[in-house]
Protein backbone atom coordinates (compact mmCIF):
# COMPACT_ATOMS: atom_id res chain seq x y z
CA UNK A 1 0.00 0.00 0.00
CA UNK A 2 1.26 3.46 -0.83
CA UNK A 3 2.01 5.96 1.92
CA UNK A 4 -0.95 8.35 2.16
CA UNK A 5 1.40 11.11 3.30
CA UNK A 6 3.35 10.69 0.05
CA UNK A 7 0.12 11.14 -1.91
CA UNK A 8 -0.70 14.29 0.05
CA UNK A 9 2.76 15.85 -0.20
CA UNK A 10 3.83 14.80 -3.72
CA UNK A 11 0.72 13.87 -5.71
CA UNK A 12 2.21 14.72 -9.11
CA UNK A 13 5.25 12.55 -8.46
CA UNK A 14 2.98 9.63 -7.56
CA UNK A 15 0.76 10.28 -10.56
CA UNK A 16 3.75 10.27 -12.93
CA UNK A 17 5.11 7.05 -11.43
CA UNK A 18 1.75 5.32 -11.82
CA UNK A 19 1.42 6.64 -15.37
CA UNK A 20 4.68 4.85 -16.20
CA UNK A 21 2.98 1.61 -15.15
CA UNK A 22 0.01 2.38 -17.33
CA UNK A 23 -2.19 2.49 -14.24
CA UNK A 24 -5.38 4.53 -14.46
CA UNK A 25 -6.17 5.76 -10.95
CA UNK A 26 -8.28 8.47 -9.32
CA UNK A 27 -5.77 10.12 -7.00
CA UNK A 28 -7.88 13.28 -6.80
CA UNK A 29 -10.79 11.27 -5.48
CA UNK A 30 -8.65 9.69 -2.76
CA UNK A 31 -7.20 13.03 -1.75
CA UNK A 32 -10.64 14.65 -1.66
CA UNK A 33 -11.90 11.92 0.69
CA UNK A 34 -8.80 12.35 2.84
CA UNK A 35 -9.28 16.13 3.03
CA UNK A 36 -12.90 15.65 4.08
CA UNK A 37 -11.87 13.15 6.77
CA UNK A 38 -9.25 15.53 8.15
CA UNK A 39 -11.76 18.41 8.10
CA UNK A 40 -14.17 16.33 10.15
CA UNK A 41 -11.34 15.31 12.47
CA UNK A 42 -10.50 18.96 13.10
CA UNK A 43 -14.19 19.78 13.67
CA UNK A 44 -14.52 16.87 16.08
CA UNK A 45 -11.44 18.03 17.98
CA UNK A 46 -12.92 21.49 18.34
CA UNK A 47 -16.25 20.12 19.56
CA UNK A 48 -14.50 17.77 21.98
CA UNK A 49 -12.63 20.72 23.47
CA UNK A 50 -15.91 22.62 23.76
CA UNK A 51 -17.54 19.60 25.43
CA UNK A 52 -14.70 19.31 27.92
CA UNK A 53 -15.00 23.03 28.72
CA UNK A 54 -18.76 22.65 29.33
CA UNK A 55 -18.14 19.75 31.68
CA UNK A 56 -15.69 21.81 33.69
CA UNK A 57 -18.12 24.75 33.76
CA UNK A 58 -20.94 22.54 35.12
CA UNK A 59 -18.65 21.24 37.85
CA UNK A 60 -17.50 24.73 38.78
CA UNK A 61 -21.12 26.02 38.99
CA UNK A 62 -22.11 23.18 41.30
CA UNK A 63 -19.05 23.78 43.50
CA UNK A 64 -20.10 27.45 43.72
CA UNK A 65 -23.52 26.42 45.07
CA UNK A 66 -25.67 26.16 41.93
CA UNK A 67 -28.58 23.71 42.10
CA UNK A 68 -27.50 20.50 40.25
CA UNK A 69 -31.09 20.14 39.09
CA UNK A 70 -31.54 23.82 38.32
CA UNK A 71 -32.27 25.36 34.93
CA UNK A 72 -28.76 26.78 34.37
CA UNK A 73 -27.01 23.46 34.97
CA UNK A 74 -29.64 21.59 32.99
CA UNK A 75 -29.14 23.91 29.99
CA UNK A 76 -25.39 23.36 30.06
CA UNK A 77 -25.80 19.61 30.36
CA UNK A 78 -28.16 19.62 27.38
CA UNK A 79 -25.54 21.54 25.37
CA UNK A 80 -23.02 18.89 26.38
CA UNK A 81 -25.35 16.10 25.32
CA UNK A 82 -25.93 17.76 21.95
CA UNK A 83 -22.18 18.13 21.47
CA UNK A 84 -21.56 14.46 22.31
CA UNK A 85 -24.23 13.40 19.83
CA UNK A 86 -22.63 15.51 17.11
CA UNK A 87 -19.18 14.16 18.02
CA UNK A 88 -20.46 10.58 17.73
CA UNK A 89 -21.87 11.33 14.28
CA UNK A 90 -18.57 12.86 13.21
CA UNK A 91 -16.64 9.84 14.54
CA UNK A 92 -18.86 7.48 12.55
CA UNK A 93 -18.42 9.49 9.36
CA UNK A 94 -14.66 9.70 9.94
CA UNK A 95 -14.48 5.90 10.23
CA UNK A 96 -16.45 5.51 7.03
CA UNK A 97 -14.18 7.92 5.17
CA UNK A 98 -11.05 6.28 6.60
CA UNK A 99 -12.27 2.86 5.43
CA UNK A 100 -13.08 4.26 1.98
CA UNK A 101 -9.64 5.85 1.67
CA UNK A 102 -7.96 2.59 2.70
CA UNK A 103 -10.12 0.59 0.30
CA UNK A 104 -9.06 2.86 -2.56
CA UNK A 105 -5.40 2.80 -1.53
CA UNK A 106 -5.51 -1.01 -1.64
CA UNK A 107 -6.31 -0.84 -5.35
CA UNK A 108 -3.21 1.22 -6.20
CA UNK A 109 -0.15 -0.71 -7.43
CA UNK A 110 3.34 -0.12 -6.10
CA UNK A 111 5.50 2.67 -7.52
CA UNK A 112 8.36 1.51 -9.77
CA UNK A 113 11.85 2.45 -8.67
CA UNK A 114 13.49 5.20 -10.74
CA UNK A 115 15.96 2.65 -12.16
CA UNK A 116 13.21 0.47 -13.68
CA UNK A 117 13.15 0.73 -17.49
CA UNK A 118 10.08 2.54 -18.78
CA UNK A 119 7.90 0.54 -21.15
CA UNK A 120 4.39 -0.63 -21.92
CA UNK A 121 4.57 -4.43 -21.84
CA UNK A 122 6.89 -7.45 -21.96
CA UNK A 123 8.23 -6.37 -25.35
CA UNK A 124 9.98 -3.51 -23.55
CA UNK A 125 11.67 -5.69 -20.91
CA UNK A 126 15.46 -5.52 -20.85
CA UNK A 127 17.69 -8.58 -21.04
CA UNK A 128 20.43 -8.42 -18.41
CA UNK A 129 22.46 -11.59 -19.04
CA UNK A 130 22.36 -15.17 -20.28
CA UNK A 131 23.79 -18.40 -18.95
CA UNK A 132 24.39 -21.65 -20.83
CA UNK A 133 24.09 -22.42 -24.49
CA UNK A 134 20.71 -22.55 -26.14
CA UNK A 135 20.22 -26.13 -27.28
CA UNK A 136 20.29 -26.40 -31.05
CA UNK A 137 19.60 -30.14 -31.29
CA UNK A 138 20.62 -32.19 -34.28
CA UNK A 139 17.83 -34.62 -33.42
CA UNK A 140 14.09 -33.93 -33.05
CA UNK A 141 13.16 -32.73 -29.54
CA UNK A 142 9.66 -33.61 -28.45
CA UNK A 143 7.71 -31.00 -26.46
CA UNK A 144 7.82 -31.79 -22.76
CA UNK A 145 4.17 -32.85 -22.60
CA UNK A 146 4.63 -35.36 -25.41
CA UNK A 147 7.78 -36.92 -24.01
CA UNK A 148 6.24 -37.03 -20.51
CA UNK A 149 3.21 -38.91 -21.77
CA UNK A 150 5.36 -41.19 -23.95
CA UNK A 151 7.50 -42.12 -20.93
CA UNK A 152 4.49 -42.50 -18.64
CA UNK A 153 5.50 -39.67 -16.30
CA UNK A 154 2.09 -38.06 -16.02
CA UNK A 155 -1.62 -38.71 -16.41
CA UNK A 156 -3.76 -35.99 -17.94
CA UNK A 157 -7.03 -37.67 -18.81
CA UNK A 158 -7.40 -39.37 -15.43
CA UNK A 159 -6.49 -36.15 -13.59
CA UNK A 160 -9.19 -34.30 -15.52
CA UNK A 161 -11.61 -37.06 -14.56
CA UNK A 162 -11.06 -36.46 -10.84
CA UNK A 163 -10.79 -32.65 -11.14
CA UNK A 164 -11.14 -30.69 -14.37
CA UNK A 165 -9.00 -29.36 -17.20
CA UNK A 166 -5.60 -27.82 -16.35
CA UNK A 167 -4.84 -30.47 -13.75
CA UNK A 168 -2.33 -33.30 -14.12
CA UNK A 169 -1.24 -36.25 -12.02
CA UNK A 170 2.47 -37.07 -11.91
CA UNK A 171 3.02 -40.82 -11.63
CA UNK A 172 5.91 -43.24 -11.18
CA UNK A 173 9.20 -41.77 -12.36
CA UNK A 174 7.43 -38.44 -13.00
CA UNK A 175 6.37 -38.15 -9.36
CA UNK A 176 9.85 -39.24 -8.21
CA UNK A 177 11.51 -36.68 -10.47
CA UNK A 178 9.30 -33.87 -9.20
CA UNK A 179 10.00 -34.87 -5.60
CA UNK A 180 13.75 -34.95 -6.33
CA UNK A 181 13.61 -31.44 -7.79
CA UNK A 182 11.81 -30.13 -4.70
CA UNK A 183 14.36 -31.75 -2.36
CA UNK A 184 17.32 -30.43 -4.34
CA UNK A 185 15.93 -26.89 -4.39
CA UNK A 186 15.18 -26.87 -0.66
CA UNK A 187 18.55 -28.30 0.33
CA UNK A 188 20.39 -25.72 -1.74
CA UNK A 189 18.41 -22.81 -0.31
CA UNK A 190 18.72 -24.05 3.28
CA UNK A 191 22.49 -24.27 2.77
CA UNK A 192 22.38 -20.65 1.58
CA UNK A 193 20.84 -19.52 4.88
CA UNK A 194 17.09 -19.80 4.33
CA UNK A 195 14.89 -21.21 7.08
CA UNK A 196 12.56 -23.89 5.75
CA UNK A 197 8.88 -23.46 6.61
CA UNK A 198 5.91 -25.72 5.99
CA UNK A 199 3.19 -23.05 6.04
CA UNK A 200 -0.59 -23.37 5.92
CA UNK A 201 -1.84 -23.98 2.38
CA UNK A 202 -5.03 -22.10 3.27
CA UNK A 203 -4.86 -18.45 4.32
CA UNK A 204 -7.34 -15.82 5.44
CA UNK A 205 -8.32 -12.70 3.54
CA UNK A 206 -6.07 -10.48 5.64
CA UNK A 207 -3.03 -12.48 4.51
CA UNK A 208 -3.94 -12.11 0.83
CA UNK A 209 -4.60 -8.42 1.35
CA UNK A 210 -1.23 -8.05 3.04
CA UNK A 211 0.74 -9.29 0.05
CA UNK A 212 -1.48 -7.60 -2.56
CA UNK A 213 -3.55 -10.45 -4.01
CA UNK A 214 -6.73 -8.94 -2.59
CA UNK A 215 -8.73 -7.15 -3.68
CA UNK A 216 -7.26 -7.02 -7.20
CA UNK A 217 -6.79 -10.75 -7.90
CA UNK A 218 -9.80 -12.25 -6.14
CA UNK A 219 -11.11 -13.68 -9.43
CA UNK A 220 -7.88 -15.63 -9.93
CA UNK A 221 -7.98 -17.26 -6.50
CA UNK A 222 -9.80 -20.31 -5.16
CA UNK A 223 -11.93 -19.56 -2.10
CA UNK A 224 -13.48 -21.94 0.43
CA UNK A 225 -17.16 -21.07 0.28
CA UNK A 226 -17.94 -21.66 3.97
CA UNK A 227 -14.86 -20.05 5.51
CA UNK A 228 -12.77 -16.93 5.23
CA UNK A 229 -10.01 -19.08 3.74
CA UNK A 230 -8.35 -19.19 0.34
CA UNK A 231 -6.03 -21.72 -1.30
CA UNK A 232 -2.63 -20.08 -1.59
CA UNK A 233 -1.59 -18.82 -5.03
CA UNK A 234 2.04 -18.89 -3.86
CA UNK A 235 3.93 -19.51 -0.60
CA UNK A 236 4.85 -15.82 -0.73
CA UNK A 237 1.50 -15.18 0.99
CA UNK A 238 1.90 -17.25 4.18
CA UNK A 239 5.66 -16.64 4.44
CA UNK A 240 5.39 -12.84 4.19
CA UNK A 241 2.49 -12.80 6.63
CA UNK A 242 4.22 -14.85 9.33
CA UNK A 243 5.18 -11.61 11.09
CA UNK A 244 2.13 -9.56 10.13
CA UNK A 245 1.19 -6.93 12.76
CA UNK A 246 4.54 -7.47 14.50
CA UNK A 247 7.61 -5.35 15.25
CA UNK A 248 10.93 -7.08 14.58
CA UNK A 249 14.13 -5.95 16.31
CA UNK A 250 16.37 -4.47 13.61
CA UNK A 251 19.30 -6.65 14.65
CA UNK A 252 17.33 -9.76 13.61
CA UNK A 253 17.06 -8.58 10.00
CA UNK A 254 17.24 -9.87 7.35
CA UNK A 255 14.96 -12.89 7.72
CA UNK A 256 15.19 -15.59 5.03
CA UNK A 257 12.43 -18.15 4.46
CA UNK A 258 11.93 -20.91 1.91
CA UNK A 259 9.00 -23.26 1.47
CA UNK A 260 7.73 -25.94 -0.84
CA UNK A 261 3.97 -25.77 -1.38
CA UNK A 262 1.38 -26.61 -3.95
CA UNK A 263 -0.01 -23.40 -5.44
CA UNK A 264 -3.49 -22.77 -6.80
CA UNK A 265 -4.56 -20.21 -9.42
CA UNK A 266 -7.57 -19.99 -11.67
CA UNK A 267 -5.43 -18.69 -14.55
CA UNK A 268 -8.28 -16.34 -15.39
CA UNK A 269 -7.94 -14.91 -18.88
CA UNK A 270 -5.43 -17.55 -19.99
CA UNK A 271 -7.82 -19.89 -21.78
CA UNK A 272 -6.43 -21.14 -25.05
CA UNK A 273 -2.83 -20.58 -23.85
CA UNK A 274 -0.53 -23.47 -22.88
CA UNK A 275 -3.42 -25.90 -22.57
CA UNK A 276 -1.06 -28.88 -22.67
CA UNK A 277 1.66 -29.94 -20.30
CA UNK A 278 3.02 -28.33 -17.15
CA UNK A 279 3.31 -24.65 -18.04
CA UNK A 280 -0.05 -23.23 -16.98
CA UNK A 281 -2.01 -25.29 -14.46
CA UNK A 282 -4.59 -24.55 -11.79
CA UNK A 283 -2.43 -26.52 -9.31
CA UNK A 284 1.35 -26.53 -9.50
CA UNK A 285 4.30 -27.12 -7.20
CA UNK A 286 6.75 -24.38 -6.29
CA UNK A 287 9.64 -23.65 -3.97
CA UNK A 288 9.36 -20.05 -2.85
CA UNK A 289 11.94 -17.67 -1.36
CA UNK A 290 10.95 -14.72 0.85
CA UNK A 291 13.11 -12.13 2.55
CA UNK A 292 12.19 -9.56 5.19
CA UNK A 293 14.90 -6.90 5.27
CA UNK A 294 16.00 -3.56 6.59
CA UNK A 295 15.40 -0.87 3.92
CA UNK A 296 19.14 -0.23 3.61
CA UNK A 297 19.69 -3.91 2.75
CA UNK A 298 16.91 -4.56 0.29
CA UNK A 299 18.64 -3.74 -2.99
CA UNK A 300 21.65 -5.92 -2.19
CA UNK A 301 19.36 -8.66 -0.93
CA UNK A 302 17.40 -8.45 -4.18
CA UNK A 303 20.52 -9.19 -6.19
CA UNK A 304 21.33 -12.15 -3.92
CA UNK A 305 17.76 -13.43 -4.28
CA UNK A 306 18.10 -13.50 -8.07
CA UNK A 307 21.41 -15.34 -7.74
CA UNK A 308 19.82 -17.91 -5.42
CA UNK A 309 17.16 -18.67 -8.03
CA UNK A 310 19.78 -18.74 -10.79
CA UNK A 311 21.81 -21.29 -8.83
CA UNK A 312 19.07 -23.89 -9.25
CA UNK A 313 18.99 -23.46 -13.02
CA UNK A 314 22.76 -23.80 -13.14
CA UNK A 315 22.64 -26.96 -11.04
CA UNK A 316 20.10 -28.36 -13.50
CA UNK A 317 22.30 -27.29 -16.43
CA UNK A 318 19.42 -25.38 -18.01
CA UNK A 319 20.13 -22.42 -20.30
CA UNK A 320 18.38 -19.28 -19.13
CA UNK A 321 18.39 -15.52 -19.29
CA UNK A 322 17.73 -12.79 -16.72
CA UNK A 323 15.31 -10.06 -17.78
CA UNK A 324 14.48 -6.84 -15.95
CA UNK A 325 10.77 -6.04 -16.23
CA UNK A 326 9.77 -2.64 -17.52
CA UNK A 327 7.31 -0.40 -15.69
CA UNK A 328 4.33 -1.63 -17.72
CA UNK A 329 5.04 -5.32 -16.99
CA UNK A 330 5.72 -5.09 -13.25
CA UNK A 331 3.61 -7.16 -10.91
CA UNK A 332 1.11 -5.30 -8.73
CA UNK A 333 3.23 -5.32 -5.55
CA UNK A 334 6.68 -5.03 -7.13
CA UNK A 335 8.84 -1.92 -7.16
CA UNK A 336 11.46 -3.76 -9.22
CA UNK A 337 11.50 -7.26 -10.68
CA UNK A 338 13.83 -9.62 -12.51
CA UNK A 339 12.42 -12.62 -14.34
CA UNK A 340 14.41 -15.76 -15.00
CA UNK A 341 13.44 -17.31 -18.31
CA UNK A 342 14.49 -20.87 -19.12
CA UNK A 343 15.10 -22.14 -22.66
CA UNK A 344 12.56 -24.47 -24.29
CA UNK A 345 14.09 -25.94 -27.47
CA UNK A 346 10.77 -27.32 -28.76
CA UNK A 347 9.38 -23.77 -28.76
CA UNK A 348 12.67 -22.11 -29.70
CA UNK A 349 12.17 -19.50 -27.00
CA UNK A 350 12.63 -18.65 -23.35
CA UNK A 351 9.77 -19.04 -20.85
CA UNK A 352 9.46 -17.50 -17.39
CA UNK A 353 10.35 -19.82 -14.53
CA UNK A 354 10.89 -17.32 -11.70
CA UNK A 355 9.99 -13.72 -10.86
CA UNK A 356 12.21 -12.12 -8.22
CA UNK A 357 10.57 -8.99 -6.83
CA UNK A 358 11.57 -6.28 -4.41
CA UNK A 359 8.34 -4.83 -2.99
CA UNK A 360 9.99 -2.24 -0.77
CA UNK A 361 7.58 -1.22 2.02
CA UNK A 362 4.45 -1.77 -0.10
CA UNK A 363 3.47 -5.13 1.42
CA UNK A 364 4.76 -4.16 4.86
CA UNK A 365 2.35 -1.21 5.02
CA UNK A 366 -0.55 -3.47 4.09
CA UNK A 367 0.50 -6.09 6.66
CA UNK A 368 1.69 -3.55 9.29
CA UNK A 369 5.06 -5.32 9.43
CA UNK A 370 7.68 -3.12 11.08
CA UNK A 371 11.13 -3.08 12.67
CA UNK A 372 12.63 -1.12 15.56
CA UNK A 373 16.19 0.06 15.98
CA UNK A 374 17.72 -0.67 19.37
CA UNK A 375 17.72 2.37 21.65
CA UNK A 376 15.58 4.44 19.30
CA UNK A 377 11.97 5.53 19.54
CA UNK A 378 9.41 4.66 16.93
CA UNK A 379 9.12 1.91 14.36
CA UNK A 380 9.57 1.74 10.60
CA UNK A 381 8.28 -0.50 7.83
CA UNK A 382 10.51 -3.32 6.63
CA UNK A 383 11.11 -4.17 2.97
CA UNK A 384 9.87 -7.51 1.63
CA UNK A 385 11.22 -9.54 -1.28
CA UNK A 386 10.08 -12.75 -2.91
CA UNK A 387 10.98 -15.05 -5.77
CA UNK A 388 10.40 -18.55 -7.09
CA UNK A 389 13.28 -20.82 -6.42
CA UNK A 390 11.86 -22.44 -8.64
CA UNK A 391 8.51 -23.31 -10.20
CA UNK A 392 8.90 -27.09 -10.07
CA UNK A 393 6.67 -28.09 -12.98
CA UNK A 394 8.35 -25.66 -15.34
CA UNK A 395 11.79 -26.82 -14.20
CA UNK A 396 10.76 -30.41 -14.89
CA UNK A 397 9.39 -29.45 -18.30
CA UNK A 398 12.61 -27.64 -19.23
CA UNK A 399 14.66 -30.59 -18.03
CA UNK A 400 12.67 -33.02 -20.21
CA UNK A 401 13.42 -30.94 -23.30
CA UNK A 402 16.97 -29.73 -22.70
CA UNK A 403 18.26 -33.12 -21.53
CA UNK A 404 16.34 -35.21 -24.03
CA UNK A 405 18.73 -37.63 -25.78
CA UNK A 406 18.59 -38.86 -29.43
CA UNK A 407 17.21 -42.21 -28.24
CA UNK A 408 14.36 -40.45 -26.40
CA UNK A 409 15.82 -41.00 -22.93
CA UNK A 410 16.27 -38.17 -20.41
CA UNK A 411 19.71 -37.46 -18.96
CA UNK A 412 19.52 -36.49 -15.29
CA UNK A 413 21.91 -33.64 -14.36
CA UNK A 414 24.68 -34.64 -11.98
CA UNK A 415 23.51 -32.32 -9.19
CA UNK A 416 20.02 -33.84 -9.21
CA UNK A 417 21.04 -37.51 -9.11
CA UNK A 418 21.63 -37.76 -5.33
CA UNK A 419 18.00 -36.74 -4.77
CA UNK A 420 16.49 -39.28 -7.17
CA UNK A 421 15.97 -42.84 -6.00
CA UNK A 422 18.32 -45.30 -7.67
CA UNK A 423 15.22 -47.19 -8.78
CA UNK A 424 14.64 -44.41 -11.31
CA UNK A 425 18.26 -43.87 -12.34
CA UNK A 426 20.14 -45.99 -14.84
CA UNK A 427 23.89 -46.60 -14.66
CA UNK A 428 24.57 -44.02 -17.36
CA UNK A 429 22.62 -41.31 -15.50
CA UNK A 430 19.42 -41.48 -17.54
CA UNK A 431 15.91 -41.49 -16.11
CA UNK A 432 14.66 -45.03 -15.72
CA UNK A 433 10.89 -45.06 -16.18
CA UNK A 434 10.26 -48.72 -15.35
CA UNK A 435 12.21 -49.58 -12.19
Amino acid sequence: MLDLKLLRDRPEEVRQALDKRGASVDLDGILQLDRERRRLEARRGSLQAESNSLGKKVGELIRQGADPQGAEVAALRQQGADLKAEIAQLEQRERELEEEVRARLLTLPNLPLPSVPVGQDEADNVEVRRWGDELKPTHPVLPHDEVAEKLGLLEVGRAVKVAQSRFVAMVGAGAALERALIAMMLERHIAAGYTEVIPPFLVNSAALEGTGQLPKFAAESFRCADDDLWLIPTAEVPLTNLYREEVIPAERLPLYFCAYTPCFRREAGSYGRDTKGLIRLHQFQKVELVKVTHPTQSEAEHEKLVQDAEAILQMLELPYRVVELCTGDLGFSAARCFDLEVWFPSQNRYREISSCSNCWDFQARRANLRYKEAGQKGTHFVHTLNGSGLAVGRALAALLENHQQPDGSIRIPQALRPFLSSRFLSEDGALRTAP
